[in-house]
């Protein structure tokens, strides 16, 4: 007999969900692709067309929504001044001081709440806030979250209001 406890139900469950994790939707490949190519785009300077015939070489592009991915590349990278200009209001110091990572996380999620109203405001901070646990720092997601929450209500009025009035 082992000297070792028996897990209990909760820790088995937490293994069986770590061990076969949730597939990736085509959404949130198309919006890590994104991340990656918006960072080199930050970071490295390079052409947005070559980044995003690159990116679209990539092994793994296959898994994500093409069509989602041009329309966040092209719109981010058009409207990347304009973005700023809309999340800076919401940031303690000059955007292009904050991580690229976390910047492209924003800038995503700014274009996102403000061109796809299809997709929840709550679905598009999610969404960031999980891109920020997988490639920002160890306290990324909760800026991205609250940045991303400020901004909401300023692009989605709407949408909060009724959320505030109506809560689940």
């Amino acid at each position: 007999m082992s000297d070792l406890p028996k897990p209990n139900a909760t820790d088995v469950a937490t293994a069986s969900a770590n061990a076969n994790p949730r597939p990736k939707s085509a959404r949130r490949w198309a919006r890590e692709f994104a991340v990656q190519a918006l960072y080199e785009w930050l970071v490295a300077g390079h052409e947005t067309a070559s980044i995003r015939l690159r990116t679209e070489g990539e092994t793994d592009f296959k898994r994500c929504d093409r069509d989602f991915y041009r329309d966040l590349w092209a719109g981010v990278t058009a409207e990347a001044d304009g973005l700023t200009a809309m999340i800076q209001p919401h940031v303690d110091r000059p955007l292009p001081q904050i991580s690229p990572i976390e910047r492209s996380i924003v800038l995503i999620g700014a274009w996102e709440l403000h061109h796809r109203l299809d997709i929840p405001y709550r679905v598009v901070i999610n969404e960031s806030v999980e891109l920020a646990k997988t490639f920002g720092g160890t306290d990324g997601h909760k800026w991205v979250n609250g940045v991303l929450d400020k901004l909401a209500p300023t692009l989605r009025a709407d949408e909060v209001a009724a959320r505030v009035i109506r809560p689940r």
